[in-house]
């Protein structure tokens, strides 16, 4: 698959070959939805937390005697339908990871980028630098390159591109990432993905 490469003011360069095992992978619906489900619940905290009978204070004695009163029994006023009393199928902390083979998860990620690739959102630039780190000058540039569409922007290292990183974050239609910890969700959630010629090297040797 060719596309074109654009410089940061959107005109185009160049052209490039992307890999086809990678941007023309067959495409797994299933695969990515359950690589998308495994993501998100292996994000939750699982702190959740309520307290049982014999965890709330008090309660200690018995309201009243066993027999006589006419009343229904009572062992304690801390039971479950006692007003302050313990709560009873309600959560409590556990876990929600869920595990995934390494070589599914790497095959859903082409399946999404193949995706992308197939609607002509992804977006690559010869350079990715900046003279200063301004929002405004970053904003201008996707601009450029994406209009109004969300980016999801891949960067393969750290250290060179940290006047793009910190021109970034204040715009919130874009988020950077490098492009090792690249995920089903954020390939999902942008309508566009913006990365470097240099990015596609890191990708290969993740994914090819």
């Amino acid at each position: 698959m060719v596309v074109d490469v654009f410089n940061m003011d959107g005109q185009k360069v160049n052209t490039i070959d992307l890999p086809s095992d990678i941007f023309e992978a067959p495409v797994h619906v299933d695969l990515m939805h359950q690589a998308y489900v495994r993501q998100m619940a292996n994000a939750r905290l699982g702190t959740h937390d309520t307290k049982t009978r014999n965890e709330v204070s008090g309660g200690g004695r018995k309201p009243w005697r066993q027999k006589g009163t006419g009343r229904a029994r009572q062992g304690s006023t801390r039971a479950a339908q006692w007003v302050g009393g313990g709560k009873i199928h309600t959560p409590h902390p556990h876990k929600y990871t869920q595990a995934m083979p390494q070589k599914m998860r790497r095959a859903a990620l082409r399946s999404a980028l193949s995706v992308k690739a197939a609607e002509a959102s992804i977006v690559m630039v010869d350079e990715m630098k900046l003279a200063e780190p301004k929002t405004r000058l970053m904003a201008k540039a996707l601009n450029n390159l994406v209009g109004d569409a969300s980016a999801l922007i891949l960067i393969p290292e750290k250290e060179v591109y940290d006047l793009v990183i910190r021109s970034t974050n204040n715009i919130p239609d874009a988020k950077i990432m490098l492009a090792g910890y690249l995920n089903i969700r954020d390939l999902l959630a942008f309508d566009k993905v913006v990365m470097p010629v240099a990015t596609l090297d890191v990708i290969k040797a993740n994914l090819g």
